[in-house]
């Protein structure tokens, strides 16, 4: 029995008594919340509702909670339910229906923890977007772990993800870049607000490869020269380096495209005309405060240009054109002010400002030896994800930035994570799922296999117990990642799923020694041990980080 199928039997228990007693069923929450008692010695879960709900019925609580107890103990699922403090109500399974929740998993296999509480939902998933100016830094990095992750966890509840890369090629930083490549290739320093680093240098000297007189080309044609050539070539480095992150994109929009195509002219003619334009000091500027901006912001300057933010409002325009009905902004700690004008954007183009969601991811920090890591093999000042790869290998990278929620600032210990031991994280999950595939092999040697016909009933050990009930977390942590758009909440379960399961092996043995038979009890555990291997890979496939089979 599964915490969502307890729930619903909760719930239906609890519609009985107050019809018995011709009470108002409206006082019921739509989902009962079922959970784990921290003390284990109080039951298998736990629940509240009688306190939610009693007093509006007109019962007192533990009355309540007694009578909702009778009922659900009737269901042969439920070995008892008892009532405890001002109203709260423990359950303890049967063992038999605890065993139906490693049928279950058998049965879906991968896709066990799926569902369909997002289905229609199509999102657009924008994130990392790294100027084409250098190497992914620290910040970027984090988002590519933890943008890819919760898009494998949208879609794991129903939605249809679209990974979109905002390609910025226009604008000043861009002009900054190809200035540094010029100098470079003359073999001069580069310019004060320019970029240094040894990727400059080579990325300069594959554009001279490729055309040998870009130098002595007329200024306009030189520069151009080297903005096509050398932005291709370092945004074929960033798209490398994603990929072998293991994290691709299913769009690359180009930003300079919009202004091409006259997106941004006819965005800025539509705002003017509905009135979301006013004309001040010789610019055009966004009621943006009409929409909750703490300021109206310029979007056509006084010299006729457009602001960054007349791409930034034919952008969104342009993804609810593609029927995008959610769209996420994953932006870096610097950015919260776009929070506000994304959604004042949308207000002005007559969108539900809530078809914006900005996710602001906090800094990364290097650390080994207990000092800070600050300087960059390749690309100078600025750490980057080749440097955290290379030190630490992509499963540990990946599995580390998705391990915290964004909201905090991240000091990843490469020395910590180097290590092959339990106090390193990643080691520590990926070893419980190395251990279970090592005693499946073990199994077939001696011929042994089990699946969903054993008798589940005879795992009745609390540690058989406990790691039963934590495998039925997994689709409510799934649930909960997705709605609070959290993807450390499943490398977080994945750890005690993992400490379920060592501690569950260090005192049940699971195969037979020398000229022992299998018993019954062989094949259940041997079912539940199956059953704890699946879900931690269906877990770690989600944070985009292997489930090895040997270690």
């Amino acid at each position: 029995m599964t915490p969502a199928v307890l729930a619903d039997l909760v719930r239906s228990s609890a519609v009985q008594v107050l019809s018995a007693r011709g009470l108002d069923q409206a006082v019921l929450p739509e989902t009962v919340t079922i959970e784990r008692p921290r003390n284990p010695e109080h039951g298998d879960y736990a629940t509240n509702v009688a306190l939610q709900v009693a007093k509006k019925a007109g019962m007192a609580p533990r009355d309540f909670a007694q009578a909702l107890a009778d009922e659900v103990a009737k269901d042969e699922g439920i070995a008892s339910a008892e009532v405890a403090g001002p109203g709260f109500l423990n359950f303890r399974l049967a063992a038999a229906a605890q065993g139906e929740q490693i049928r279950q998993v058998l049965a879906a296999g991968a896709a066990y923890g799926t569902a369909d509480t997002l289905a229609g939902q199509n999102i657009n998933l924008e994130f990392v977007s790294a100027n084409p100016t250098g190497p992914i830094h620290l910040g970027g990095t984090r988002w590519a772990a933890v943008g890819d992750a919760l898009g494998r966890v949208l879609a794991s509840q129903g939605a249809k993800v679209t990974r979109e890369y905002y390609f910025n090629d226009a604008g000043a930083q861009i002009d900054r870049f190809v200035r540094s490549l010029i100098a470079a290739a003359k073999g001069e320093s580069a310019p004060e607000d320019g970029y240094a680093g040894a990727y400059i240098s080579d990325i300069a000297a594959e554009v001279l490869r490729q055309q040998p007189s870009a130098l002595s080309l007329p200024e306009q044609e030189r520069h151009e020269t080297f903005r096509s050539i050398g932005i291709e070539l370092m945004f074929s480095e960033i798209k490398k380096s994603l990929h072998d992150f293991g994290t691709d994109f299913d769009v690359y929009f180009q930003e300079d495209s919009l202004h091409k195509s006259g997106e941004v002219a006819r965005s800025v003619e539509a705002l003017k005309e509905s009135g979301s334009l006013y004309e001040a000091d010789g610019a055009w500027w966004l009621r943006s405060t009409e929409f909750g901006d703490d300021k109206d912001r310029v979007v056509i300057k006084s010299d006729g240009t457009p602001a960054y933010i007349a791409g930034d409002i034919a952008y969104l325009q342009d993804k609810i054109g593609r029927g995008f009905t959610l769209c996420f902004y994953m932006l870096g700690a610097d950015h919260h002010g776009y929070i506000a004008r994304l959604k004042a954007a949308a207000a002005a183009l007559g969108h539900d400002p809530a078809v914006v969601e900005v996710l602001i991811g906090q800094m990364v920090n290097l650390v080994s030896d207990g000092k800070p890591v600050r300087m960059s093999k390749r690309a100078g000042t600025v750490i980057t994800m080749e440097d955290l790869v290379e030190a630490v290998g992509v499963d540990a990278a990946r599995y580390e930035l998705t391990r915290y929620s964004v909201d905090s600032t991240l000091d990843v210990d490469l020395d910590l994570l180097r290590k092959h031991s339990n106090d390193n994280p990643v080691y520590y999950v990926q070893y419980a799922h190395a251990r279970l595939a090592s005693l499946q092999r073990n199994a077939d040697e001696l011929g042994l296999k089990s699946d969903g016909e054993a008798d589940l009933s005879l795992l009745t050990h609390p540690r058989e117990g406990d790691l039963i009930r934590t495998i039925g977390e997994f689709g409510k942590t799934l649930e909960k990642a997705a709605e609070l758009r959290e993807p450390h909440r499943v490398a977080r379960y994945l750890e005690s799923l993992a400490s379920a399961y060592h501690k569950f092996y260090d005192v049940a043995r699971v195969l037979p020694q020398g000229d022992e038979e299998a018993t019954p009890l062989t094949f259940a555990r041997l079912a539940l041990c199956e059953a704890a291997r699946q879900v931690l890979a269906n877990g770690l496939s989600l944070l985009g980080v292997s489930a090895p089979e040997r270690m």
